[in-house]
């Protein structure tokens, strides 16, 4: 039976996103961590992995990206699932006391702080929302509750008292399939870089960029990085569409790496699907209108000229 590791442990949503990425007779296997789940899929104890990459309210998941672009594309992103994240409340059943202190993943909590602010209690980060449901679950702390996914408090026993906690409705999670090889271009891929630009040449991380706008790909997401090794240093994390194998792509890597720039590889993955649709472009109409209301912001301008 093929396995596939992801951080656990069960009942999160990283859980569920490894559920849809892979396939029947999978064994799904729980770490404690996304360094765990990275390493074993690198070192070929899982065949795939998953992992939580991007969250739309707080942005990548830093311990993921760093840990993939330090291993310069082992493993690489195969895959995404973009999941629509609402929160739910759990406490012991039947513990009527105040309730005194939450505890759950920090993205969790961050997005989830309009609530627990209202409520005056104390916000505990912890590995995980579902280890924050078992915790409570084991140690039966009266006063304290646990934030999860809707229905990840039910497995060990607690009892759901508020939905959607969350500040803002659609947020989405995006989690990646991770593997030591991609799959073949499909209708709609993206592809992830890591770029250094060289720390002596000035516009190095404009000149890489222009590799990919003069051949007309759309960069989809870029992402700076404290290198770590002196203050002011940092590299950059891209995402474009179109696959490595497209000749688009082909010439921009290529063009870079002629030019002396450093960019490694981390996968060619498929869209998920479920992805939101990117807003359209404002019309010429409502572009006027949104000039003239920044202009009438300034004294004795009160019509464009």
């Amino acid at each position: 039976m093929s396995a596939c590791g992801y951080m656990g442990p069960a009942g999160t949503f990283t859980h569920q996103a490894a559920r849809d990425l892979t396939g029947p007779g999978v064994e799904l296997i729980a770490e404690t961590d996304t360094e765990a789940v990275i390493a074993g899929v690198a070192d070929g104890t899982y065949p795939s992995g998953v992992v939580p990459f991007e969250n739309s309210s707080e942005g990548e998941v830093g311990p993921t990206l760093d840990s993939l672009a330090a291993r310069g594309g082992v493993p690489v992103i195969s895959g995404e699932r973009v999941l629509t994240v609402t929160f739910t409340l759990y406490r012991l059943p039947g513990d009527g006391t105040p309730l005194t202190s939450v505890a759950s993943h920090p993205f969790a909590l961050a997005q989830c702080s309009r609530d627990l602010r209202a409520r005056g209690v104390l916000a505990l980060p912890h590995a995980s929302t579902a280890s924050a449901c078992e915790a409570l679950a084991n140690e039966r702390t009266p006063g304290r509750g646990a934030i999860g996914a809707p229905g990840a408090g039910e497995v060990y026993g607690l009892e759901a008292v508020e939905r959607e906690l969350e500040n803002e409705r659609g947020v989405v999670t995006r989690f990646v399939k991770l593997a030591l090889q991609c799959d073949e271009a499909t209708v709609r891929d993206r592809s992830a870089f890591v770029i250094r630009p060289k720390a002596d040449q000035p516009g190095g991380l404009v000149r890489i960029l222009q590799q990919f706008s003069l051949r007309s790909i759309n960069l989809t997401a870029i992402t700076s990085r404290p290198a770590r090794d002196r203050l002011g240093n940092y590299w950059f994390y891209i995402e474009c569409e179109g696959h490595i194998a497209s000749p688009p792509i082909k010439d921009a890597v290529t063009s870079v790496l002629l030019d002396g720039g450093d960019i490694s590889f981390l996968g060619s993955f498929p869209e998920d699907p479920n992805r939101p649709v990117a807003p359209s472009s404002n019309d010429a109409a409502t572009a006027y209108r949104r000039y003239s209301a920044m202009r009438s912001a300034v004294v004795g301008l009160n019509e464009p000229g």
